[in-house]
């Protein structure tokens, strides 16, 4: 059996901040503010799969009231999320992310962000897609005020691979 999830984040660019996507800190004035690490790329991706395995958000298993999440590292998250879809006999088929932000310039990293995800979700690199884009100056991210990111995913269950 086979499940597709979608998910979504954003987070405002902000002063005093590291920028993190995808495991990756990235050179820029300005990063991501949240509770965690605000990776936006990785919160998309566990969102969808936690949506294909129909457990939840990131907000029900990592609740931004927790002292447990503050200042958190998304990739120690991810590695969680991981283990739980196995707990629940899904594995990971492939993944396909985008994250849109009008600067930085994305393009030198995603390399790196691919292999950070494969090896934190035990797939393949090429299993994991991961594109960057702008909004041409449009909307919150196009003026530089955040970055977002939309992931999907899908998982099947290891029962239907026997």
């Amino acid at each position: 059996m086979m499940r597709i999830g979608h998910g979504y984040d954003v987070h405002q660019l902000v002063q005093g901040r590291r920028l993190i996507l995808g495991g990756v800190e990235i050179p820029y004035e300005k990063g991501l503010l949240g509770h965690s690490d605000a990776d936006v790329l990785v919160h998309a991706v566990m969102d969808s799969l936690l949506g294909a395995a129909a457990l939840g958000d990131l907000g029900k298993l990592f609740p931004d009231s927790s002292a447990e999440f503050l200042n958190a590292d998304s990739m120690i998250l991810l590695r969680r999320v991981v283990a739980l879809l196995r707990e629940n006999g899904y594995c990971i088929g492939n993944i396909d992310a985008t994250v849109i932000a009008q600067a930085p310039k994305l393009a030198p990293y995603i390399p790196v962000m691919r292999e950070k995800l494969a090896v934190c979700c035990g797939i393949p690199v090429n299993n994991v897609s991961v594109k960057a884009t702008t909004e041409e100056h449009l909307g919150f991210t196009g003026a530089g005020e955040g970055i977002s990111a939309h992931s999907v995913c899908l998982i099947e269950s290891v029962a239907s691979l026997s």
